[in-house]
């Protein structure tokens, strides 16, 4: 049986307050999300905007028989209790909650539903923020390889624990099998490049400064040209976020790279998915 968290234990202890922080491919549904750390993160920082950029439910895993612990709950409850206390939260969905697309333009509880939006920083530069499946090829041209991949993708994250369970024995360090398969079939088909000049050249259209996309389980903070491109990463693997400070810089954060925040002890590289 699964208990509520006291609202005592949702409170925040805020480290260090962002202008703006973005966040995606959280994957609630899944036995791979990292939920706890997720929920850290969140106790620990405020923002006056969040903006979740996809993937934050995995309704693709949900149809398949749902893994729901009370980890879960608490994040849906920490970020309506951030709403509550004045954040603004900006939700775009993604391929696997695209249902919630249906929604676009319409508030729930406080959260606005966005197909995309331009975020304007502190010092004026304007971004594109969107998910960033409508330039997956993959996606877009094979629907039903898409699902295949995702099931794959679950598999290999599973067969990390036992594996690494083996190497800890043999004194071996953190490997990840899922990010071996994925940069496999990844460099084979050119696909993060393809996928992230795509994503620049959307920018460029819009006559933005820059885009803020997930997806990919990528993180990355880089420029394409004259475009700043920043990827948010994700929290099944690599736990990382895109914040904005009051002054305007715009960065990539890991949340277990710090050991002050991290409750890990083995950080696993940002890998490429089909998320």
């Amino acid at each position: 049986m699964q208990y509520a968290t006291p609202p005592e234990q949702l409170d925040d202890i805020p480290d260090v307050r962002y202008r703006a922080v973005f966040i995606s491919d959280i994957h609630l549904g899944t036995r791979t999300s990292q939920a706890h750390a997720l929920l850290e993160f969140l106790r620990t920082v405020e923002a006056d905007t969040f903006y979740l950029v996809g993937d934050i439910v995995d309704f693709w895993k949900v149809r398949r028989g749902p893994h729901w612990p009370q980890a879960h709950n608490d994040v849906l409850q920490k970020l309506l209790r951030k709403v509550r206390k004045g954040a603004r939260i900006i939700f775009i969905p993604g391929n696997h909650d695209e249902g919630l697309r249906d929604f676009c333009g319409m508030h729930f509880g406080g959260i606005e539903i966005h197909q995309s939006c331009v975020h304007l920083t502190a010092t004026g530069r304007r971004y594109i923020v969107m998910h960033g499946d409508e330039f997956d090829i993959v996606v877009r041209n094979a629907k039903w390889l898409a699902f295949l991949g995702d099931r794959g993708y679950e598999t290999a994250l599973w067969l990390n624990n036992p594996l690494n369970w083996i190497r800890r024995h043999l004194g071996l360090g953190y490997w990840s099998f899922s990010a071996y398969l994925k940069n496999r079939v990844k460099k084979a088909v050119a696909f993060i490049g393809a996928y992230e000049e795509a994503v620049a050249g959307e920018a460029r259209r819009h006559g933005a400064d820059g885009i803020i996309c997930g997806h990919i389980h990528f993180a990355a903070d880089r420029n394409i040209g004259d475009v700043h491109y920043l990827n948010c990463g994700d929290w099944v693997e690599s736990c990382t976020a895109i914040v904005e400070s009051h002054e305007g810089e715009l960065r990539l954060v890991h949340w277990a790279a710090d050991a002050t925040w991290s409750q890990s002890k083995s950080v696993p590289e940002p890998t490429y998915a089909v998320g």
